[in-house]
């Protein structure tokens, strides 16, 4: 099954991942009403398949979540204990040296990444997910790593990222999506929220189920 998000392509951010174990359970709130609650008519998941679900909240009764997605509506149980990630939009200017961050890229033709998203770990998060690595599609990486410097570029600002084995530079282009995670609550998953479900599971019923979720603050999108 394929779930996609805006224009920028991001498999379960490894950082996502990790990082959600380390914001610990969330407060419950009960949001939005669904009425009666029916299967989405999204194509099925294979059972045991770990999978990120991207898109924006349809509805939210109890622990039952609906997501819309560019391939239909879908479906999903939270489960307790259930963690929350908010994002919130953010500014190259906020990325200084000995911030930690991660950002998908892809490679130009002569070698020089260009990021598609950057995305900004607060300090309890720091060391989520650290490394360079490929990532969802062809000549994409993500890389995790604490900014060493920021360096200005004719097209545009450059990250020179240090991870525990190596230093990459990765070019942000003027308009690349920037969002700073800080630890959300469930009040926050509100009816056209934007929202990724980092490994969400399928059981053999065809039912899916996660305890991670990051959710859009104040409007902001979800570039991952």
């Amino acid at each position: 099954m394929r779930h996609r998000l805006g224009t920028v392509q991001v498999s379960v951010v490894l950082a996502l991942v990790t990082a959600c174990g380390a914001l610990g359970t969330q407060a419950v709130a009960a949001v939005g009403s669904l009425g009666i609650w029916r299967l989405a008519q999204a194509p099925a998941t294979p059972p045991g398949r770990s999978i990120t679900i991207r898109g924006t909240v349809a509805a939210l009764q109890g622990s039952h979540l609906r997501v819309a997605t560019v391939s239909g509506d879908q479906d999903v149980t939270l489960v307790e204990p259930l963690t929350v990630i908010g994002a919130r939009s953010a500014r190259l200017g906020d990325i200084t040296p000995g911030t930690f961050v991660g950002t998908a890229a892809r490679a130009d033709a002569d070698g020089t990444l260009r990021a598609l998203e950057v995305h900004i770990f607060p300090e309890s998060m720091r060391g989520t997910g650290e490394g360079h690595r490929p990532w969802e599609r062809p000549g994409t990486t993500m890389t995790n790593a604490d900014v060493e410097a920021v360096v200005q570029r004719t097209e545009g600002s450059a990250l020179t990222l240090k991870y525990r084995d190596g230093t990459v530079l990765v070019v942000v282009p003027p308009d690349t999506p920037i969002v700073r995670f800080e630890p959300g609550d469930r009040s926050q998953i509100v009816p056209g929220a934007s929202i990724v479900l980092s490994r969400a599971t399928s059981a053999a019923d065809g039912t899916i189920s996660t305890s991670r979720v990051t959710v859009g603050v104040n409007g902001a999108r979800l570039p991952m």
